[in-house]
This record gives structure tokens, sequence and C-alpha cells, in this order.
């Protein structure tokens, strides 16, 4: 009987290690494991994200979430202040490589580049043509390897972002 519990247990472990990662939402705001939730601050402005057990992403004013096979995000609409915008995504090597943003029929991409830790390093904005690059510099990091605090300069202003990331135990 032991033989027999053990031997189920042993199956059922590949499937709630699958259950646990079967949405990519976590990679897609730059951040890799359990995360339940990330509270970001930058320029005054705070922001609130959770994830379920499985990875899926709960923002307010998220809707119509779009996933691969694999688990994937490839698009989403987003309600900022009123206005619906919807962004899609491309990934790399489990890794967002780039979105793309349709706000009103305006235009928007970002491409990214990381570091060796999987962290974004640099971000391109193409705004209709005009082209902006923010690169990240002083990037520290949790114990769990995500980042929590990193600085850039948009337009002649340095700004540092940071962040607090709670786990699932």
């Amino acid at each position: 009987m032991k033989k027999l519990f053990m031997m189920i247990a042993l199956m059922a472990l590949p499937f709630a290690m699958q259950a646990q990662t079967t949405f990519h939402d976590v990679e897609a705001n730059d951040a890799t494991g359990k995360v339940k939730k990330i509270e970001s601050s930058q320029m005054g402005r705070q922001q609130v994200i959770t994830f379920s057990p499985e990875g899926k992403m709960q923002q307010e004013g998220l809707s119509d979430a779009k996933y691969d096979a694999n688990g994937y995000l490839q698009s989403a609409k987003m309600n900022a202040r009123g206005m619906d915008i919807v962004v899609t995504y491309k990934w790399e090597n489990g890794k967002i490589k780039s979105q793309s943003m349709d706000m009103g029929g305006q235009g928007f991409s970002m491409t990214f580049a990381y570091n060796d830790k999987g962290a974004v390093v640099s971000q391109t904005m193409d705004m209709g043509g005009q082209e902006m690059k923010m690169e990240y510099t002083d990037i520290k990091y949790d114990a769990k390897g995500n980042w929590i605090s990193r600085k850039t300069s948009m337009m002649g202003q340095e700004m540092e972002q940071t962040r607090t990331i709670e786990y699932y135990e």
C-alpha cells in the first residue's frame, strides 16, 4: 500500500509543478518564480499586480487575455483611465521580445534586451517612427533573483523604479 501511495504521489508531482506554471504572466512582468503580488513605484505612480497560484495575472482593467497552447500571453485588453489599449506580445526563449500597443488607432511598440540574470537591461520604444531607448542601471535583486530596484534616464530625467514582490510559499 505504501508503494502504491508513493507511486501516485510521484506521478502527481509533475502535474502539480506544471499547474504552478500554467500561465507565464509572471514572466510577462519581468519576474520569475511563484510570484503572488508585485507592487511597483515609479515617479510617484503605484501599481499592484496579483497572480493566481497558476501564474495568471489578475489586474484591474485587464480583460480579453488570449494565450497560446503553452500558456504564454499573446494579447490582452487593458483599460487605463477610460482608454482601451490592446497589447500584443511576441515571445522568444521564455521572455518577451517585443510588445505592441494600439491606443485608439495610435501604434506604439517596445523591444526588450535582457542581461544574463534574465532582467530587462534596456527597452527601445517606437512611437510612430520616433525611437527612444531606456537603459536600466544599478539593478538590485531580491533573494529569489528578481529585480527590486533599478535606475533609468528618460528625456534627461533620472528616475528610480522600485518594486516589492510577494511569493507563494
